[in-house]
């Protein structure tokens, strides 16, 4: 019976892959939880792509300024993000309410 063994196998793998993205999905709530300084990487990390990015500054040897607006979302429907990042941080986090 090596098909069973087979798909028992590939349901396990199946198992653990499901459980893996599960770990690491973002939970939009976590946008209230960024803060000033905060690195851009470790923003991307923590609550993902932004929706829009937006550059305000993009002039050479002066530090790039841009803003990531992260839209609301069925987990967090009423808040839209938008952060400032100034040469890779964050420099302001403003929330508004979106109806």
């Amino acid at each position: 019976m090596p098909h069973i063994k087979t798909l028992i196998r590939a349901s396990f793998i199946a198992a653990i892959a499901a459980g893996s993205l599960a770990a690491h999905a973002v939970d939009p709530r976590d946008r209230a939880f960024i803060s000033r300084g905060t690195p851009e990487g470790e923003v991307m990390y923590k609550i993902g792509k932004p929706d829009h990015e937006a550059f305000v500054n993009n002039i050479k040897g002066q530090p790039e300024v841009k803003t990531w607006t992260y839209f609301p979302h069925p987990r967090d429907p009423q808040t839209m993000t938008i952060i400032t990042l100034r040469a890779g941080v964050v420099e302001s986090i403003e929330r508004k309410i979106a109806r």
